[in-house]
């Protein structure tokens, strides 16, 4: 067993454990919301439901993103995460507008709420929040050479269903004040002025995780790193004379591409497979990148963008 896959496996385990909690917490809810009549618990319930779907399909993202590299997938499937992280932020985006119309029609029409079962629910709920948030918030660490505590890069998969759990913990924290402050004015107005607030958290977050995975999905360069950077980095091996041509994408949130023409200095006496080793081993070390695709040339032939001289 590859160590990529067991880290795979203990973050699958981490899903199938906070899948099982965010149901308990989805039945309490709904049940809760009915018994109380209060909108803000049902909001919640709302967004632990999208919670459940979150996390089952980055699970089965996950679980496709494991299969090798075959004849009409040559990178193989690392993209279904980014694919689930997209549709996880389009879900949150549908969920906040839903919100929002529901506490647009409860302002006009208001009901009784009965603020200490809307107090139990959510509190019980808000537990439940911390403990799934604590499970798939935990980073994992891997052994790398003499570094063994190097941290991964996060998965963007992985964090948008974190995302959609830390919504929903402080849609919770919501729902608890909101019946507080029922329970001592009695103002039913609170209920869906909460319910607002909590669809403009869960904008914020679906904002965020959408960028993201389009960003990935359009082949932007990585986040955090430059293309100008990178050709400067490359060409401070004294081998090389220029870097043009240069790309630089994601394959999925934790695994980075690179392809450039390199072209050799005139006085350049190494053979280019030592020349390639080094490069490689530069890129690797400063900035993890770890599958390079090079082309060297004696004079540049004009091709392409990233010729940051």
């Amino acid at each position: 067993m590859t160590l990529h896959t067991h880290h795979n496996q203990g973050i699958q385990r981490k899903f199938v454990i906070s899948i099982i909690l965010t149901a308990l917490i989805l039945a309490a809810e709904i049940i809760g919301g009915i018994w109380s009549g209060s909108l803000a618990l049902l909001s919640d319930a709302a967004h632990v439901f999208s919670d459940i779907f979150a996390l089952a399909l980055s699970y089965f993202a996950l679980r496709l993103a494991e299969r090798p590299p075959d004849d009409q997938h040559s990178y193989g499937w690392h993209r279904a995460e980014v694919l689930a992280a997209l549709v996880n932020g389009v879900s949150l985006l549908v969920i906040a507008v839903g919100i929002w119309v529901e506490a647009f029609k409860r302002w006009q029409n208001p009901v009784e709420i009965r603020s200490v079962e809307m107090m139990i629910i959510a509190g019980v709920g808000l537990a439940v929040n911390v403990v799934v948030a604590v499970i798939l918030g935990s980073h994992d660490h891997h052994h790398d050479g003499l570094d063994v505590h190097k941290e991964k890069p996060r998965n963007l998969n992985v964090q948008s269903a974190f995302l959609h759990v830390l919504g929903d913990l402080i849609s919770s924290i919501g729902v608890i004040i909101a019946a507080v402050l029922i329970r001592i004015t009695s103002a039913v107005w609170i209920d869906p002025l909460i319910s607002v607030v909590i669809g403009i958290i869960i904008l914020i977050s679906a904002y965020r995780v959408t960028r993201k995975s389009l960003h990935i999905l359009i082949e932007g360069v990585p986040e955090g790193m430059s293309i100008k950077k990178i050709n400067k980095l490359m060409r401070s091996i004294p081998a090389v004379e220029a870097v043009h041509d240069l790309h630089v994408w994601n394959l999925s949130s934790e695994n980075i591409s690179l392809s450039a023409h390199v072209v050799l200095a005139s006085g350049n006496t190494q053979p280019p497979e030592q020349v390639m080793r080094e490069i490689k081993a530069l890129l690797e070390s400063e900035l993890d990148i770890r599958h390079t695709t090079l082309q060297f040339e004696n004079v540049p032939c004009g091709d392409g963008h990233g010729g940051c001289n």
